[in-house]
């Protein structure tokens, strides 16, 4: 079973949620693995595959070491197309399927990251989206507390509507919960949208996490499509 995850925009804190919700599927038995769509900004393995197993509480794995978990790493920090263009590198979007594939066939799960939100730019003429409509993968959209974030969530979700894409969860991400007024509102706001257009669309919510202390994430809605 392939997830995407994708967030409303960049620093919506999707590789801090990818891992609590790998860490918390894992403690529950579910044999998962992270993978990351495209890596920019740093070289070796991705940073942010190594964030996720810091999260899950283990060491790189021999996919992480070989590029399966993130066949594309790149130097300069933008939106792939930019980033290829810069490092004169072809991005081949079957690579990075060959790759999901082969993470399929090790493990139960897999958690494919994106890089920032449904519309970033894979090549000048294909977007994140395209690829998660393209491969029929259910979604995981990451939200967060930050004021605009009522605008961005919704926005994304009439793009998911209008695309055909399948929701499975939306993850409202309590960070940086700078007005207990925003968050409860922004919550109340999700709920009444999710029952008027994805009525099966769970909504997780994500405490803020403060340095190393983990906190367990309620993955029923996913372990239950498996």
């Amino acid at each position: 079973m392939v997830y995407f995850v994708s967030g409303i925009d960049t620093d919506a804190g999707k590789s801090v949620v990818t891992g609590l919700l790998a860490r918390s599927l894992r403690k529950r038995g579910v044999n998962v693995i992270t993978q990351k769509f495209i890596q920019t900004g740093w070289v070796g393995i991705s940073e942010d595959i190594l964030k996720h197993r810091e999260i899950m509480g283990i060491e790189p794995q021999p996919v992480d070491k070989d590029g399966t978990t993130c066949p594309y790493v790149m130097t300069y920090p933008a939106s792939p197309h930019l980033a290829a263009e810069i490092d004169k590198v072809t991005l081949d979007m079957e690579r990075i399927t060959v790759s999901t594939r082969k993470l399929e066939a090790l493990y139960d799960m897999v958690l494919l990251e994106g890089a920032g939100g449904l519309y970033v730019p894979v090549t000048r003429d294909y977007f994140t989206i395209d690829y998660i409509q393209e491969y029929d993968y259910p979604l995981i959209l990451v939200a967060s507390s930050k004021l605009g974030s009522i605008n961005h969530t919704l926005m994304s979700l009439e793009l998911c509507r209008t695309r055909g894409i399948k929701v499975a969860c939306l993850v409202y991400n309590r960070f940086p919960n700078d007005s207990e007024w925003i968050t409860n509102d922004s919550i109340t706001i999700f709920k009444h949208y999710l029952e008027q257009y994805f009525p099966s669309t769970a909504l997780i919510e994500v405490p803020v996490v403060h340095g190393t202390d983990y906190p367990d994430v309620d993955v029923s809605a996913l372990e239950g499509r498996r």
